[in-house]
């Protein structure tokens, strides 16, 4: 355990943590703190830190029990989720979490710049993701909050990258936290299955709804169900009929047979849905040009 004490207002371009990571500032905004740039001075590659100060926990067991649900990200070993180097404990129950790096921009500022995603490049962060989650759920966990923001991409057409980022820090906390099965909504209201809004926990099957509603929304250019407000999402997500990208986007042209496989994920019903990543994998994957 590092000695150090620190907030987040301490992580000025420059500051040495733990006597091996120089911050070189604030990247974005991450699963519940700023993330910022750091570079190793073992070998200067660039890492990803994020801080959770000693005030999220009422006491260390807290702190404790957080960071052992980190350890076993550090098994996911894929190409499509942010890989997790470390978990430096302070001496007041702070935290830092230490990842690779996310190159790349967000999925959220590319959708929000280019409106949707051809078709090609749908399927292919499609194949990416659900390999990625694949992985995560191998090792018994769950991302929990599976979002454009929670993912960056890179390149485009053929070559289009995606990375999950963020993946267990909200459901790690909850659970942490001891508050019980039942939880407040975790996750985003607008890609979270219906269940979640009744208090469930992320499982292996929202992750899966997650990504159909990314991906739905990559397609199309919109979110599958109308609404500005919490409850007029979830009353529109409780329709028992699949989401139609020509209702929500009449000018978007996109191939039934992808959208059929995309909206079957976004399903009200747990027991219509893919059970699996996998499942969902098999099916796009079908896709794939070429």
């Amino acid at each position: 355990m590092s000695t150090e004490s620190l907030t987040v207002y301490d992580l000025t371009p420059g500051r040495v943590i733990d006597e091996r990571y120089e911050v070189i500032g604030s990247h974005r905004q991450g699963g519940l703190s700023t993330a910022f740039e750091v570079k190793s001075r073992d070998n200067d590659e660039r890492c990803e830190i994020q801080l959770f100060p000693a005030g999220l926990f009422e006491h260390d067991k807290q702190a404790n029990d957080f960071a052992a649900s980190w350890r076993p990200w550090m098994r996911v070993n894929s190409d499509a989720v942010l890989g997790v180097r470390e978990i430096l404990h302070l001496s007041d129950s702070t935290l830092i979490l230490v990842t690779d790096f996310p190159t790349g921009t967000s999925l959220r500022a590319t959708l929000n710049e280019r409106g949707h995603l051809t078709e090609e490049e749908v399927i292919r962060i499609g194949v990416q993701l659900l390999e990625g989650v694949a992985e995560i759920h191998v090792h018994g966990l769950v991302h929990g909050d599976i979002k454009p923001y929670t993912i960056h991409i890179e390149g485009e057409g053929s070559d289009i990258r995606a990375k999950l980022v963020d993946g267990g820090i909200t459901p790690g906390l909850w659970t942490a936290k001891h508050l019980g099965e039942k939880t407040a909504l975790i996750g985003t209201p607008y890609y979270a299955p219906v269940e979640q809004f009744g208090g469930d926990s992320p499982d292996v099957q929202s992750d899966v709804y997650n990504v159909a509603t990314v991906l739905f929304e990559c397609a199309a250019g919109v979110l599958p169900w109308p609404g500005s407000s919490f409850l007029e999402v979830f009353q529109a997500k409780l329709d028992k009929s699949p989401p139609s990208m020509r209702a929500r986007a009449g000018d978007v042209e996109v191939d039934p047979e992808l959208e059929e496989i995309i909206v079957t994920g976004c399903l009200a019903d747990r027991g219509e849905r893919y059970a699996t990543a996998k499942e969902f994998l098999d099916r796009l994957s079908t896709k794939l040009p070429g």
